[in-house]
């Protein structure tokens, strides 16, 4: 039986990303390898339990959105996420990652809005990039940066200048 750890799942609004104001059910996965000065949810790194994908699916399929956002934490610390993207893919959901972007996206589903949340200077995690994953963003995914700084704005506009973000 395959299981992850699970922080919460809840329904409620998107609030990001071009899915803003979408119903949408989130699966917080527990666990962070990164220390973000700027983190908004501290509390997933050590709280949660370990859920089955059928226990997962069980309470997903409670809500009425057809739109879900797999996050953290940090859900690509747990390999097992891969394979319930997928999962979630097979049962008709349209399924969207949020990742840090310090694990490897290859592997991710294509079906799978990748939304890559790119690490600013002030995240004091910037150097955890990892940078490969830009090149493996296609049209449906989206680069995301938390802008602490006018430092932030200044990289992050010559990251999306350098890898041309705008012409994905």
């Amino acid at each position: 039986m395959t299981e992850l750890s699970i922080n919460e799942i809840y329904y409620s609004v998107q609030g990001e990303s071009s899915f803003i104001g979408m119903p949408c059910i989130f699966i917080r996965t527990m666990g962070c390898s990164l220390r973000c000065s700027y983190c908004d949810t501290e509390y997933a790194f050590y709280e949660g339990k370990k859920m089955s994908f059928e226990e997962i699916l069980t309470k997903v399929k409670e809500y009425p959105a057809r739109l879900i956002l797999l996050t953290g934490g940090e859900p690509l610390d747990q390999k097992e996420s891969y394979d319930l993207l997928s999962l979630l893919c097979n049962s008709g959901y349209e399924v969207c990652l949020e990742t840090a972007g310090h694990r490897d996206i290859t592997n991710v589903d294509i079906r799978v809005h990748i939304i890559l949340d790119m690490k600013t200077p002030s995240s004091l995690m910037m150097k955890k990039n990892k940078y490969e994953n830009l090149k493996l963003c296609t049209k449906k995914d989206e680069v995301k940066f938390v802008i602490g700084s006018e430092e932030d704005l200044e990289w992050s506009v010559n990251l999306v200048n350098e890898y041309q973000l705008t012409n994905t």
